[in-house]
């Protein structure tokens, strides 16, 4: 039987630590659908669509994986593309809190799908979006820690000096 997993983040950009999530997932399971989330609570520093590309060419590399993008409930979105797991990255002690938290709410909703952690390497163990996106705005260097293809496209937003 074929297991569909669903990577889910709003991936604004995406980063080598989501990088790393996602392939070990793509070791693991027959599909992985890394799921870009729309958020219209949220102000993003990317379009989806810039997201859903920078996802896209950052994973081309890793056969299983595709990349889509969804609203609303992550439960409904699951069920609609027949997936059984939800993949969850886990940096540090506070996102296992936060996470523990949301995977119980979700098997409440739908106990017939699993939530699968998956701990980042140790080296992308600080790095997040807002973080990268706060460096580089401020003329930090985030080249060792976000894929070829997204630190140009943060060089078009952001017009490195």
């Amino acid at each position: 039987m074929k297991v569909t997993a669903i990577y889910p983040g709003s991936f604004d950009p995406i980063t080598n630590g989501h990088i790393y999530i996602a392939e070990r997932a793509a070791a693991i399971f027959d599909e992985v659908i890394v799921s870009v989330l729309v958020n219209e609570r949220k102000i993003s520093a990317f379009s989806v669509q810039e997201r859903c590309e920078m996802a896209s060419e950052s994973l081309k590399h890793v056969k299983n994986i595709r990349v889509d993008s969804f609203n609303g409930l992550l439960i409904d979105y699951v069920r609609q593309k027949q997936a059984g797991v939800i993949i969850r990255g886990l940096r540090a002690m506070s996102d296992f809190e936060y996470e523990f938290q949301m995977a119980l709410m979700n098997r409440k909703l739908a106990p017939e799908i699993e939530t699968f952690f998956i701990v980042t390497d140790p080296k992308y163990s600080y790095v997040s979006s807002s973080s990268v996106r706060e460096i580089f705005h401020f003329g930090g260097t985030v080249k060792d820690v976000v894929p070829k293809n997204v630190f140009e496209k943060l060089r078009e937003r952001y017009r490195e000096k």
